[in-house]
């Protein structure tokens, strides 16, 4: 097939995009209006999400127009978007990389173990491999076998990549990125130092984690989205009660450009690979932690 869409960064695409639930493991792909209030599906364009990120610059343009009447006059095949009904907003990734980009958590997690933080950690992004298939839904539950693991939330903001070759530059990085999303990446914690003492990584403290039911182009977030980071407040609430509201721009010591740069230095990513940038703390401590661990250290 040949297409002569324009290539995605001459035009903006603004578009909100998730996952309807249908009895399948990938759900039908549907477009979100801007308030979050209406949904309409989209598989007519392409079946699922991955079938878009597959084939996106043929796809996005597409899916910018319906976006683009959906708002203006919702459709008759639009309906009122109910959360529960939704799966994550990509159910099933390529890859779940998952970084510490904010290194003022790390220090404070380590520290909240007994471990010592090596000066490296300022300089080279950490990231580890999780499970990616599935992400839960939204408003899943959870499934722990005992609450004596710790179970502990760790609010993050990600991104969905397309194909992303091997040793991209932080530079090209940018162009690589599709939509961002938000995870709440479930940490067992009284698991972790028996894993971590083994040298190995994690695999037992480091279940399914939950996905946003809506993941945005960068285009929707205007000056929001700049310089790799996401500089908008996050708010983290547990048991109806504010944990915190830290802002994921600011104290990311590592930005998205050089997290995408980082997992892609000896292997290319699949278009559907998702990269997260772990927990987002920032220094003044006034604006409350995303993760309970942070709250019992400080």
């Amino acid at each position: 097939r040949q297409f002569n869409f324009p290539p995605y960064c001459e035009r903006a695409q603004n578009m909100k995009l998730g996952t309807l639930k249908d009895g399948t493991r990938d759900g039908v792909l549907v477009v979100v209006s801007k308030n979050l209030k209406h949904a309409i599906p989209a598989d007519h364009i392409a079946p699922t999400l991955q079938a878009a990120l597959d084939d996106w610059d043929y796809c996005a343009p597409q899916l910018a127009t319906l976006y683009e009447d959906l708002n203006r006059s919702p459709p008759t095949r639009a309906f009122e978007a109910d959360f529960a009904g939704f799966a994550a907003a990509l159910p099933r990734a390529f890859q779940w990389l998952d970084a510490s980009a904010y290194v003022t958590h790390v220090e404070l997690a380590r520290k909240a173990r007994g471990s010592e933080m090596p000066k490296e950690f300022w300089t080279d992004p950490l990231m580890y491999q999780g499970v990616s298939d599935p992400f839960l839904g939204p408003r899943d539950d959870i499934a722990i076998e005992s609450e004596d693991w710790g179970i502990d939330l760790e609010a993050e903001v990600a991104v969905i990549t397309d194909d992303v070759p091997m040793g991209t530059r932080p530079e090209q990085s940018g162009d690589h990125i599709r939509l961002l999303a938000l995870v709440n990446d479930v940490s067992l914690r009284n698991l972790i130092p028996a894993e971590i003492a083994k040298g190995f990584g994690f695999v037992h403290s480091k279940p399914s984690c939950a996905l946003s039911p809506v993941a945005v182009t960068p285009d929707e977030l205007g000056d929001a989205w700049r310089g790799g980071k996401l500089h908008l407040p996050l708010e983290v609430h547990v048991n109806g009660e504010l944990l915190g509201r830290p802002n994921a721009g600011a104290d990311m010591t590592f930005s998205f450009y050089r997290l995408i740069a980082h997992a892609s230095r000896t292997r290319r990513l699949s278009a559907g690979s998702i990269i997260g940038s772990g927990t987002v703390s920032n220094k003044d401590r006034s604006v409350g932690s995303a993760c309970i661990v942070e709250k019992r250290m400080l």
